[in-house]
């Protein structure tokens, strides 16, 4: 049986590409440091993938096992020796704590076969999968790098699906949403995986999805936020906020369709059904879980900041996306440790002083000033 070596045993991580690798025939070695996940995997040998809908379907994901990375480095170097894929569902952030040990498995793997493997970072980031690559060969001489040309292959994606906050005590079963989206960058006959869409340019897709999926989930949850809303679905009922998500998701889309050359119709149609999604009441997807990691999402090539400069450049409306910007600066909650700093942040150091470090915007231009604004009149 092939085998996928993958990094992350989360609700994300098992719901989603494991799921579809197990369902493709292949066995799933989850690697994470979650003891009680990883002795459930091994115990039970299967869970169970449940969609949130009016009559849920019931995925059997057997062929899984796990591996705890910080107790078990020498049997995940192993699992890496025989894996035909390696893949990441585990957030942008933790990519350079796992590269070491993926080095030290692609360094032992080269020992004992020639046969190509394929890594894969699935994780909301635009080319996340480039930035694994940096820190796994940073690990590396260049020798062992050139040795590995051939059979190290690195392919970008763009990942899609939501996995809302699980009521599911002492068990590994996920509730996901019905539908879901893998698209990878590559022109190389790869082993087939149901359910993965190559395709030979990534750009349009990844920003399509992260400034249109990611930006009106975000946004979404931080004007729900301040409304005292504690649901996404609940968030769009109020006529209010889904007029303000609809508004900002427009100004990403007249970015989207004029830099990738996107039809204006099926982009709308595109957007009407993310908005549906987020709609769906079934994932009781929590407010304070969308929201939080406000720092990151506040990032200069992330769902807020980007689109809106994008958009400033090509002469396109950006006025709710900054007041989206706005809402997510007053995100204070205290069981997100970002939230947390980035609240004291402001406190200390104001907000030109956030939006310079953080943003890496200039004062002096016209988004900061209207940022602020929004963020005064948000605050009141």
């Amino acid at each position: 049986m092939k085998k996928v070596v993958h990094f992350g045993a989360g609700n994300i991580g098992r719901g989603f590409i494991g799921a579809l690798f197990s369902l493709a025939g292949y066995h799933v070695t989850f690697v994470d440091i979650a003891d009680a996940i990883i002795d459930q995997l091994n115990k039970d040998k299967a869970y169970k993938v449940i969609t949130a809908e009016d009559t849920p379907q019931v995925s059997e994901i057997n062929h899984v096992s796990g591996l705890n990375n910080m107790k078990q480095e020498e049997s995940v170097i192993k699992e890496i020796e025989e894996a035909t894929y390696i893949t990441t569902a585990i957030g942008p952030n933790i990519l350079p704590h796992i590269a070491p040990l993926i080095a030290k498995g692609l360094k032992s793997r080269g020992k004992v076969t020639d046969e190509k493997v394929y890594v894969i970072a699935c994780e909301n980031q635009i080319s996340a999968t480039n930035l694994l690559k940096g820190y796994i060969q940073k690990e590396l001489t260049d020798v062992e790098i050139e040795k590995m040309e051939d059979k190290v292959h690195y392919f970008n994606s763009a990942v899609d699906r939501i996995v809302p906050i699980q009521d599911n005590k002492n068990s590994l079963d996920v509730l996901v949403e019905p539908y879901y989206e893998w698209i990878v960058e590559t022109t190389m006959d790869i082993p087939e995986v149901e359910g993965m869409i190559k395709v030979a340019d990534l750009a349009p897709y990844i920003e399509r999805k992260l400034f249109t999926v990611n930006t009106g989930h975000a946004v979404t949850a931080y004007f729900g936020f301040l409304d005292g809303k504690e649901t996404i679905d609940q968030s769009l009922n109020d006529s209010n906020i889904y007029q303000k998500v609809k508004a900002t998701l427009g100004e990403t889309g007249a970015y989207l369709t004029k830099r990738y050359h996107l039809d204006d119709d099926e982009h709308q149609k595109y957007i009407d059904k993310i908005i549906v999604r987020f709609q769906n009441k079934h994932l009781h997807d929590d407010v304070n879980r969308v929201g939080r990691s406000p720092i990151r999402k506040l990032g200069p090539n992330d769902r807020l900041i980007k689109p809106m400069v994008e958009a400033q450049k090509l002469g396109l409306s950006f006025h709710h996306l900054a007041s989206a910007v706005a809402a997510c600066l007053l995100f204070d909650v205290q069981d997100d440790p970002e939230s947390v700093e980035l609240q004291k942040m402001i406190q200390d150091q104001g907000i030109t002083y956030v939006l310079k470090e953080i943003c890496q915007l200039d004062q002096s231009d016209d988004i900061s000033k209207v940022i602020i604004d929004q963020y005064e009149t948000l605050r009141g």
